[in-house]
């Protein structure tokens, strides 16, 4: 009886075994797959919210002396959000079901902040390119601990791409006096917890 018990054992701790190997040879992949997914996706969110803002801001002060300069930092979030339109089939990540709430909210906030004068605009552009940086810094460690540098490189340079980009785009606001905002703390940090509510519920939904 005890023989037969042992066996028993035996074999149910064998199978345990294989089964867990089997699960740490796929669980890697599967997490860099997720990771990617959930990255491209945030991301092509981010970047239409990113240009509906830009919008917005033309739409209010395009005939302004600040209007060049918007619609250049405008132009470069096109060709970032056609670049994730193109990496979502490429990588078969699911978008965000709320691409339509990024598109509105987008726009409003950034006509929102125009109407209320260049300087809240650049403002905005600060406190929202301010988080985007940080958010791709962080999508930059990520992928470099978990991703095939090889078969993801044109991800992981692109991401660091806009990253820079973005970081001009902060730097243009600073230079565009987006400090002399009113209220400018608190317009910030509002716009900043905004952002950062946006990239966690469309990371997921």
């Amino acid at each position: 009886m005890s023989r037969f018990l042992s066996k028993v054992i035996f074999r149910s701790e064998s199978r345990r075994f294989l089964s867990s190997l089997a699960t740490f040879d796929v669980k890697p992949e599967q997490k860099t797959r997720e990771l990617i997914d959930k990255i491209i996706r945030v991301d092509q969110a981010g970047e239409l919210a990113a240009d509906r803002i830009y919008a917005g801001q033309m739409a209010v002060l395009g005939h302004t002396d600040v209007g060049p300069t918007i619609q250049h930092m405008w132009d470069e979030e096109k060709a970032h959000l056609a670049k994730f339109n193109e990496l979502i089939p490429k990588y078969k990540a699911r978008p965000s079901a709320l691409l339509p709430i990024a598109n509105i909210a987008g726009y409003a906030l950034g006509a929102g902040t125009a109407l209320l004068g260049k300087e809240a605009a650049m403002a905005c552009t600060v406190a929202v390119e301010a988080v985007i940086g940080e958010h791709y810094n962080n999508q930059l460690r990520d992928l470099m601990e978990h991703a095939d540098q090889t078969k993801d490189k044109d991800l992981i340079e692109t991401i660091r791409k806009f990253r820079d980009d973005e970081s001009q785009h902060h730097d243009t606001g600073l230079a565009n006096n987006a400090e002399q905002a009113p209220f400018y703390r608190n317009l910030t940090s509002v716009i900043k917890l905004g952002c950062r509510l946006g990239i966690y519920l469309t990371e997921r939904i």
